[in-house]
C-alpha cells in the first residue's frame, strides 16, 4: 500500500490560490487515473482536478468553497502499489479547522504572493516546550508588530487545539503593556528589547491597521448584493496591480478606414471560405504582434530589479462574461499565426470563455494583452496592467468623423473611421518616450493597413 498525495495544481504564475468548488469524490470512493476528483476556481477560470493515479481516496483535507494555496496537498489517495508516499518540499499542507478564518485576503504581502509557511513540524523550544502551528496571516501580524516567537507562545490559543488565532493576536497586540505576560526572564527580556524598539517609531493602533469592518447601515432606498467569488478575487487583482506597478497611460489617434473597407469587403468570402467570422480584434493581434518585435521591452515583466523579457508573444484578450465578469484568454505565440489562424484561436477562445469552457491552459504565460473598451460604446479608457506584464492596449469605438486629409493636390476634409487608442504601461521599466513611440508605431500600422492584401 502506499498514500499519494493529491496537491492543488500551478494556474499560472499570477495565481497563488484557488477555492473548491465541488468534490465529486468522497473518502472511501474509487477513483481511476485522470478522473476528476474536484472542481476548483480562480479568478480567472473554472477548472477540474484529476487524480494522478489510481487508487481509492483515503482522505479529503480540506471542505468546499475553502481557498487553499497553489501546491497544497487537498487529498490523499491510497493505492495498492508498494511506492514510497509522494511528498513536495515546498508546500506545506494548511490544517482543515479553521481554514476561512485563516487562509483570506490579507495573508497577501506587499508584492501580492501570500505568505506560506516553510516548515509547521513541531518543533521542541529551549525549555523543552512544543511550539505550536501559526497560520501565515497569524505570522505576519506578529511581524509587522515586532511580536517575537517567545511572545507567541505564551498566547493563549482559542482555536482549534489551542491554535493563536487572527483575533488572539489582535487582542494580544491591543493589551500589550497594559497587564504583565507571565514568561520566563528570557522572554521578559526579549520582549523589553522589542519594546524599547518600537518606541522610537510612530505605530498606528493596532485596531485601525487590521480592525475588521463592522457591517454598515445604510439610509434610504438601497439594495445590497454581495459580490461573487470571481468579482471579489479580480477586485483584489485590480488594487494590487495599481499598487505593484507606476501606472502611466498615453493616448493615440488612429485613421482605420482602410481597415474597416477591406474588412467589409472580405468578410463574407472570409466565412464561407474558412467556417469562422473576422472580426477586428485578429486584425488588431496581427497589427500588434509585428510592432512588438521592434519594441521588445513591452513584452517583460519585472522580478525585483531585473528585466524579464519575454521571446515569446502571447497576447492576452480581455473578455466580458454574460455576467459582466471579466476574463482574459490567452493566444500563444501569436506571432506564428496568420489573420485566419488568429480569427479561429479569437472565436474559438471567446466562445470557451462565454461557455465557461476555458481550460487552466487557456488563461496562462500571457505576455501583454489587449482589451476593446469600445465594444459597448467607449470611445477610451485606462485600463489597469494585467500583472505580471508590463503594458495594456486598449482600442476604443470606432467612429465616423469629418477629418483634414493631406494629398499631393494640397488638404482637404473627409469622412474617415477614426479610433483612439490608449496603452497603461509599467512606467518602472517602461519610459514615457518608449510608451508613446510604442504607441504611435501600433496606430501607424492600424492606418497603414493593405486594402488589397488578402487573408
Amino acid at each position: 500500500m502506499a498514500i499519494v498525495d493529491l496537491v492543488m495544481p500551478k494556474l499560472g504564475e499570477s495565481i497563488m490560490e484557488a477555492t473548491i468548488l465541488k468534490w465529486h469524490k468522497k473518502p472511501g470512493d474509487a477513483v481511476q487515473q485522470d478522473e476528476t476528483v474536484l472542481d476548483i476556481a480562480t479568478d480567472k477560470v473554472d477548472s477540474e482536478v484529476p487524480s494522478t493515479t489510481a487508487g481509492r481516496i483515503s482522505e479529503i483535507l480540506f471542505k468546499e468553497n475553502d481557498v487553499v494555496p497553489i501546491g497544497s496537498v487537498i487529498a490523499k489517495i491510497e493505492t495498492d502499489v508498494d511506492a514510497p508516499v509522494e511528498t513536495n518540499d515546498v508546500y506545506v499542507p494548511a490544517p482543515v479547522g479553521d481554514v476561512k478564518e485563516e487562509v483570506e485576503e490579507s495573508e497577501i504581502d506587499e508584492q501580492g504572493v501570500p505568505y506560506i509557511p516553510v516548515n509547521v513540524a513541531p518543533q521542541a523550544n529551549g525549555n523543552g516546550k512544543i511550539n505550536r502551528f501559526y497560520s501565515p496571516l497569524v505570522m505576519n501580524i506578529a511581524s509587522s508588530e515586532g511580536v517575537s516567537m517567545a511572545e507567541l507562545e505564551s498566547i493563549p490559543g482559542t482555536g482549534n487545539e489551542g491554535r493563536v488565532t487572527k483575533k488572539d493576536i489582535l487582542h494580544y497586540v491591543a493589551n500589550r503593556g497594559k497587564a504583565p505576560v507571565e514568561t520566563n526572564a528570557g522572554r521578559e527580556a526579549a520582549n523589553m528589547n522589542v519594546r524599547q524598539e518600537n518606541t522610537s517609531v510612530a505605530i498606528r493602533p493596532v485596531e485601525e491597521i487590521y480592525a475588521e469592518e463592522l457591517p454598515k447601515e445604510y439610509e434610504g432606498n438601497v439594495e445590497i448584493i454581495e459580490m461573487d467569488r470571481m468579482r471579489k478575487l479580480i477586485a483584489k487583482h485590480m488594487v494590487q496591480s495599481k499598487q505593484t506597478s507606476a501606472h502611466v497611460t498615453s493616448f493615440a489617434e488612429a485613421d482605420v478606414t482602410n481597415m474597416v473597407l477591406w474588412r467589409e469587403k472580405i468578410k463574407k468570402d472570409f466565412e464561407k471560405q474558412h467556417g469562422t467570422k473576422i472580426t477586428f480584434t485578429p486584425i488588431f493581434i496581427d497589427c500588434l504582434v509585428r510592432v512588438i518585435k521592434r519594441f521588445p521591452m513591452v513584452n517583460s515583466s519585472v522580478d525585483g530589479d531585473r528585466i524579464i523579457i519575454k521571446k515569446d508573444l502571447n497576447i492576452g484578450m480581455a473578455t466580458a462574461l454574460p455576467n459582466g465578469n471579466l476574463i482574459v484568454p490567452v493566444i500563444k505565440n501569436a506571432d506564428d499565426l496568420n489573420l485566419v489562424g488568429l480569427s479561429k484561436k479569437v472565436n474559438n477562445l471567446a466562445n470557451a470563455a462565454r461557455n465557461a469552457r476555458l481550460k487552466p491552459d487557456d488563461t496562462l504565460d500571457g505576455t501583454f494583452t489587449l482589451t476593446n473598451v469600445g465594444t459597448f460604446g467607449s470611445l477610451m479608457g485606462t485600463p489597469i496592467i494585467n500583472q505580471p506584464q508590463v503594458a495594456i492596449l486598449a482600442v476604443g469605438a470606432i467612429k465616423k468623423r469629418p477629418v483634414v486629409i493631406e494629398t499631393e493636390q494640397g488638404d482637404t476634409i473627409g469622412i474617415r473611421h477614426i479610433m483612439y487608442l490608449s496603452l497603461s504601461y509599467d512606467h518602472r521599466i517602461v519610459d514615457g518616450s518608449l510608451g508613446a513611440s510604442f504607441l504611435t508605431a501600433v496606430a501607424k500600422e492600424f492606418e497603414g493597413w493593405d486594402l488589397n492584401r488578402s487573408w
